[in-house]
């Protein structure tokens, strides 16, 4: 990078971390005023309230990121261009595809920090600030908020609350035959994620029917064989918008093999790969504004439009996850459609920059 790249992009990087601390701030007030409704219940206090909101920081850092790079990006692109300093530049024979590179830069450096954010402090954070208050409010609540259905081959397992990650409350399970006709159903009051797939089940008791009979048995303790381990049932009580790309690859992977729906996965997995392309779009959006319409406007002018772009991206991905979700779509497609509408508008309104 020369000169002008780095004065560029320190621009843009200083407004848009000006801009989210403004931003995570609000979330975070928001966050602590809606939980003050789950305050009273069990031992969960105004102070956990305060601790669950900002565990939730990273997460929401993460969604909000590609708004708060628009915004910067068009405050730090205004202050140039309030300062003549981008007319110089012009004026010296920088042209816009030159402008425009070094604008991406700065969205390369925040598609960084995304990663960092969605990949590595986000998912653990979150789901730590959800254990901690499912175990203030319920004594017994479990880690993931409730159970989780599985199919496991001929298995399908109902494996209910997780007090520690391997301790379950309970565990229901239907055996099928090749052509899926039920030939047990099994009940354990308590379930141990054991090694290597096995699950230690105590308080075990089954029905088989066979020959037109159900034959009752009770054998206290039985180990079952499964490819369901624990740490997957940790994951499959997560929400899929909350889990790390390599998780959802994981979870993609089960369901596909055990020829279940894996839409919302699928959605998430690839929203999270589309939302972190778009911050390098969301930057360049600004320069055909403020090279155009917005030339002469004040700061409050461009962090108003910034503003409507940005919570605009962010609606119209909440909306179609409701639709994909609700609908059964093509989760791959929608979840691409506001990065795809992003990118032509973007590179339309560079196009007509001069």
């Amino acid at each position: 990078m020369n000169i002008l790249d780095r004065y560029i992009v320190a621009r843009i990087l200083a407004l848009t971390a000006l801009v989210m601390a403004v931003i995570i701030a609000l979330a975070v007030m928001f966050t602590f005023i809606a939980e003050q409704g789950d305050t009273g219940t069990g031992h969960y206090g105004s102070l956990d309230a305060f601790w669950f909101s900002l565990l939730s920081v990273p997460q929401q850092a993460w969604e909000l990121l590609p708004i708060g790079a628009l915004i910067g990006s068009m405050l730090g692109l205004g202050s140039l261009a309030s300062g003549s300093e981008l007319t110089v530049a012009r004026t010296a024979g920088v042209s816009v595809r030159r402008l425009a590179l070094s604008v991406f830069i700065a969205g390369v450096l925040l598609i960084g920090v995304e990663l960092l954010l969605g990949e590595l402090l986000a998912p653990p954070l979150q789901q730590v600030a959800r254990q901690q208050k499912a175990f203030e409010r319920f004594s017994d609540a479990s880690f993931g908020g409730g159970s989780a259905w599985v199919r496991d081959g001929n298995q399908i397992l109902d494996v209910e609350h997780s007090q520690d990650g391997e301790t379950h409350g309970g565990m229901l399970i239907f055996e099928l035959s090749a052509d899926h006709h039920l030939l047990a159903v099994g009940r354990a009051a308590r379930a141990l994620a054991g090694t290597a797939h096995h699950w230690v089940l105590r308080g075990y008791a089954e029905s088989r029917f066979a020959n037109g009979q159900v034959l009752a048995s009770s054998q206290g303790v039985r180990t079952l064989d499964s490819n369901v381990s624990g740490q997957f049932l940790h994951l499959a009580m997560s929400e899929p918008g909350e889990l790390a790309s390599g998780a959802l690859w994981s979870l993609i992977g089960y369901y596909q093999a055990n020829s279940l729906d894996p839409k919302p996965y699928l959605f998430a997995f690839w929203s999270r790969i589309a939302r972190t392309c778009a911050i390098a779009f969301a930057v360049l959006l600004a320069i055909p504004f403020v090279l155009g319409p917005m030339r002469s406007s004040g700061t409050g002018a461009r962090l108003l439009a910034g503003l409507l772009l940005g919570l605009g991206f962010f609606f119209l991905q909440r909306f179609i996850e409701t639709g994909t979700i609700v609908f059964g779509l093509n989760p791959v497609l929608l979840a691409w459609l506001p990065t795809s509408v992003l990118i032509v508008v973007t590179m339309g309104l560079l196009a007509r920059v001069r």
